[in-house]
């Protein structure tokens, strides 16, 4: 064998090796998936979204809920009978509030009991999806968010706030026009919010909370911890299974380059006190 026939095995093998390692990545979620269903008699839906690297030229792309994604969670969905219960994972900063909303009410709809797992956030779109859970299963230290509209780089809330506190004659014609959609936005979201959360909560309180998730009472990243969902008075409990963090896992995020690293580094292996001292 030349040193020509060694170089185009070594080029073949790592143009592969993205590949199988891909292939083999998918193979243990559906594996890990499938454990999950078995032991929990529920249908598994994954809302994954990580932020994806081009691998040649190396700019992010910002994933996020969209139509391809509530098109696949409905088909799911429609495949499972009523008296399944549902298991969605949720991973997400959010996205389209029309396909969040497709989302949120067909689970809201599904007549089995619908849990919601959070390991680490889901942000705006995702939480409209969450509350529409009979149970909302949350990290300690996990997040949902506000649901208020944004209209481009701006928060409907702060569109209609500019054109309340300064003078009409010295707000443009596209500011008025944006403040308009915002109005609307606002109510439709918060009046879709109301009707989802009534089927848990009694109607002044589902009112009362979706107002507060949707007229921009917190910055649009303001982070809901499990504690305050919980005083909301969403159902909400931190006992996230083991098997869902373990999922998790098998959704790394791409790094930004072949040698990159995602900048966190520790030994995976359980820290128990008790071996901390036999080692002392």
């Amino acid at each position: 064998m030349s040193i020509g026939d060694v170089f185009w095995l070594f080029f073949m093998f790592s143009a592969l090796q993205p590949w199988l390692r891909q292939r083999m990545l998918e193979a243990m979620r559906t594996r890990k998936i499938a454990q999950l269903e078995s032991e929990r008699n529920s249908r598994v839906i994954l809302l994954v979204h990580r932020q994806e690297t081009m691998r040649l030229l190396g700019f992010p792309i910002a994933r996020y809920i969209d139509i391809n994604d509530s098109e696949e969670v409905l088909r799911a969905i429609q495949m499972t009978d009523d008296d399944i219960p549902l298991d969605i994972v949720l991973h997400t900063p959010g996205g389209l509030v029309l396909a969040a909303l497709q989302i949120a009410r067909a689970i809201h709809e599904h007549k089995a009991k619908v849990t919601v797992f959070v390991p680490h956030y889901a942000m705006s779109g995702g939480t409209l999806i969450a509350i529409a859970a009979d149970e909302i299963v949350m990290s300690k230290h996990a997040v949902l968010g506000p649901i208020d509209p944004q209209l481009g780089q701006s928060p409907a809330a702060s569109l209609i706030k500019v054109v309340q506190e300064k003078p009409i004659a010295r707000v443009d014609d596209q500011t008025l026009i944006m403040a308009d959609v915002g109005r609307k936005a606002i109510a439709q979201v918060k009046q879709s919010a109301s009707d989802i959360l009534k089927k848990r909560l009694p109607h002044d309180k589902a009112e009362a909370l979706a107002e507060k998730l949707s007229t921009g009472t917190w910055t649009h990243d303001y982070p809901l911890f499990a504690a305050t969902a919980k005083e909301l008075g969403l159902p909400v409990n931190t006992d996230v299974p083991n098997d869902v963090l373990d999922l998790m896992k098998l959704y790394p995020q791409p790094v930004r380059s072949q040698g990159g690293s995602s900048g966190v580094e520790y030994l995976p292996l359980p820290r128990h006190k008790e071996a901390v001292s036999r080692e002392a």
